[in-house]
């Protein structure tokens, strides 16, 4: 209902990890809607590592369903892609490349996001950031992807992007403590 919130639809963006089928029906049920994909890593193998959710559809399924998405929608559209900086584990140049190629002829925005610790995820480390920035180079001047680097904040006071989902859980679940 497009008049409930006074929003229009292109000023609605929604995030997926990479539900084909709903990706495919937002391009039905409202196209003027962005679309923005948690992609996280250029490979199967290394999306399924980072987030297990991706194990429920192939990468190859999700890049299609993102193809049929973009086909449906007005021309010039492009799809945000998030993709998590983390060190030594999807930051390195052969990284880079592979997501230049698989996003190559497509139109993305590539959103390369800073990881914020967090206790949930310890096994987890930021990407220096001039690692960010040589990956962000590669992505521009070596296959043409619009780039940019999100700016953090809060990450000083534990409340940046991602950080505050333990603490939520702490207080919705006293058990946790323990």
């Amino acid at each position: 209902d497009v008049g409930r919130f006074s929003l229009s639809p292109s000023h609605v963006t929604v995030s997926t990890v990479g539900i084909a089928p709903r990706m495919r029906q937002l391009a039905t049920d409202e196209p003027r809607a962005n679309l923005a994909l948690s992609l996280h890593a250029p490979t199967q193998a290394q999306r399924e590592s980072i987030m297990p959710a991706a194990r429920a559809f192939p990468l190859e399924e999700v890049m299609r369903a993102l193809d049929d998405y973009v086909k449906a929608c007005r021309p010039g559209k492009q799809v945000m892609i998030e993709y998590i900086m983390l060190a030594g584990v999807n930051d390195a140049d052969s990284d880079a490349d592979a997501l230049g190629a698989l996003l190559q002829g497509r139109p993305v925005v590539v959103n390369l996001i800073p990881y914020n610790p967090t206790e949930a995820t310890p096994g987890y480390a930021r990407s220096e950031d001039a690692r960010t920035d040589a990956f962000l180079k590669r992505l521009v001047d070596g296959h043409g992807l619009r780039t940019f680097v999100r700016r953090t904040m809060g990450t000083d006071v534990s409340s940046a992007c991602g950080q505050l989902v333990k603490d939520t859980q702490r207080r919705q679940n006293p058990l946790l403590e323990a």
